[in-house]
């Protein structure tokens, strides 16, 4: 069993798969289908509810889903974190954090970005940190 069938289970057929094989349930990955489910505004909800009794067994939870969110295809991408160049140069210049570097992007602007680079020079390419 993976994730897709486990969503597959919830959003589209209804077919119980923990039921169907007992070593479903010690596969059930409880997190992250709350966070699958956390992105669509008709389930939104129903995986808060899930997020604030997480202590539940993975059965109950997965029995919860089934029963509770209407059939419907969902699909939604993972959000990941954009790795821009001018944020990575800025990381490698100040030495500065994620969170720091992107503070200092939104303060630097592009004429200061471009003066970061023009130091550097073209050719020399910033180390992924």
């Amino acid at each position: 069993m993976q994730l897709k069938d486990f969503l597959k289970s919830i959003n589209d057929t209804k077919e119980n798969i923990i039921d169907a094989d007992s070593n479903c349930e010690r596969l059930y990955p409880p997190f992250i289908v709350n966070r699958c489910l956390s992105y669509f505004t008709d389930t939104i909800l129903y995986s808060n509810e899930m997020n604030i009794n997480h202590q539940i067994d993975h059965k109950m939870q997965y029995d919860y889903y089934i029963n509770s969110v209407r059939k419907r295809k969902r699909f939604s991408r993972w959000l990941k974190n954009e790795s821009t160049d001018d944020l990575d140069l800025i990381k490698f210049h100040y030495k500065y954090s994620d969170i720091k570097a992107k503070e200092a992007l939104s303060i630097l602007g592009s004429e200061g970005v471009q003066k970061i680079r023009d130091m550097y020079g073209k050719s020399v390419k910033t180390p992924k940190t």
